[in-house]
């Protein structure tokens, strides 16, 4: 734990740039107008020194630690931090002791931040709730994951949740600024030469995280001659940065869903950019090519058959190949699948069947649709009066039945009037007609 004042002085020599940097007050800060602009709730709250307990979900480096502090800062709270990584029940017990002796001392109230809150399980959540409750604590977490899923209710139904967004490349360029003419936290007083455009550059390598922005520039000052930081150096240091995927959390969910939907909306270039940011950040491509296969049946269906081949081809060819080969068969089926006639058909119509399946009990089979391998089955009637579809008028039975008898007349599949499916449409209306009149004739 930490209870170190922020905003104390203290001294700044070998403390990294971006600590350094750190926005002392709102005037400072920058990006996050959605929850800071004039009359925004978050920014009043903080103006006002008004706490209430809340949840700071968003990207690395979006400046949820600063928010805190000024919270605390401005309403003259003490303010404890704790890293859920490391900490456990014990930690959260002594910052309990420590805000009371607090109170007791100074009368102020006390500022628990809890950094990686989702990395606390139910019982460590639950450890410190009732100081939240008899305002022992102000809570304040930080969390790069989806609260929805990583906090318990109770500790929700407690805490507002602001959506801290990535930084925009314009935003990150004013902290590089903001950092080169600083001259006491900064680096203004080395009058360093750095090029607008390689600004630009450290900013789109940074990715959205303002603590990136700062590392690099600082590696790009350390590395600078005369005070001049060549072209070169930025290139070389900002070359391979990777850009954010968390595998297995909301950004690995969120990119697969926007590959599917780009397939699903017919568009060959969305798809083949959100398959790209997958494979630059990491994902196993034999996860996107089975969701490839998946797409295929789903989305694509009977309109056009020769997708799922194709997403199977793919997958082949990436099991046999590895990367980076198997990847362009990957790419090549993404593009067909976006570019093919779509339809959810089929996956309609395996929903459909599947809810009547499990909704109509243990539907009997009707006897001509058993088989009779037996004496006793035979003289029971299996099977007797099962017409046999290659033995009749153009292959096949009208009027035949194939569903229970509590389902008969169901129709789960609905072909679609675009690819291959408008053919099968026609030829099922056709047999549906060959029923209606054989069934006439009963």
């Amino acid at each position: 734990m930490n209870g170190d004042d922020l905003f104390s002085d203290v001294e700044l020599d070998g403390k990294p740039l971006a600590d350094r940097m750190r926005p002392r007050n709102l005037g400072e800060y920058i990006g996050q107008q959605h929850l800071l602009g004039e009359g925004k709730p978050l920014r009043v709250a903080i103006e006002a020194g008004r706490l209430h307990s809340m949840v700071f979900w968003g990207p690395p480096g979006t400046g949820k630690t600063t928010l805190a502090r000024m919270l605390a800062q401005r309403a003259e709270h003490a303010f404890i931090t704790i890293s859920a990584v490391l900490a456990g029940v014990k930690d959260i017990r002594q910052a309990v002791e420590q805000a009371r002796a607090h109170r007791q001392a100074t009368g102020h109230g006390t500022v628990l931040f809890i950094d990686e809150v989702h990395r606390f399980n139910k019982a460590q959540q639950d450890a410190f709730l009732p100081h939240v409750e008899d305002g022992t604590l102000v809570f304040v977490g930080a969390t790069t994951e989806n609260p929805s899923f990583e906090l318990n209710n109770a500790l929700l139904s407690r805490a507002r949740v602001y959506v801290l967004k990535s930084l925009g490349v314009d935003d990150l360029e004013q902290i590089i600024e903001q950092a080169l003419t600083e001259p006491e936290r900064g680096l203004g007083q080395h009058r360093l030469d750095l090029h607008g455009d390689d600004r630009r550059l450290i900013a789109e390598a940074a990715d959205g995280d303002a603590r990136r922005a700062l590392n690099l520039l600082e590696i790009c000052a350390d590395l600078s001659d005369d005070g001049r930081i060549a072209h070169d150096t930025v290139v070389e240091v900002t070359a391979g940065q990777v850009r954010r995927f968390d595998k297995g959390g909301d950004l690995f969910y969120e990119q697969i869903s926007a590959l599917h939907k780009s397939v699903r909306g017919s568009s060959p270039d969305g798809a083949l950019y959100w398959l790209c940011r997958m494979l630059d950040g990491g994902c196993d491509p034999l996860y996107i090519a089975r969701r490839v296969v998946r797409m295929a049946s789903e989305d694509i269906g009977n309109a056009d058959p020769r997708a799922l081949q194709l997403a199977l081809d793919a997958w082949d060819a990436q099991e046999r190949l590895g990367s980076p080969e198997g990847e362009l068969a990957l790419a090549q089926a993404v593009v067909y699948l976006a570019s093919a006639a779509k339809s959810n058909a089929v996956y309609t119509a395996f929903k459909a069947a599947m809810q009547a399946a499990q909704e109509s009990g243990t539907a009997e089979v009707p006897v001509h649709l058993r088989n009779a391998p037996t004496r006793l089955m035979k003289e029971l009637g299996y099977g007797k009066a099962y017409r046999y579809a290659h033995d009749e008028p153009d292959g096949y039975a009208a009027g035949e039945t194939y569903l229970p008898d509590e389902l008969l007349g169901s129709r789960f599949y609905q072909p679609v009037d675009r690819g291959l499916e408008i053919r099968i449409r026609e030829k099922l209306e056709q047999l549906r007609k060959l029923d209606d009149a054989a069934r006439e004739d009963i």
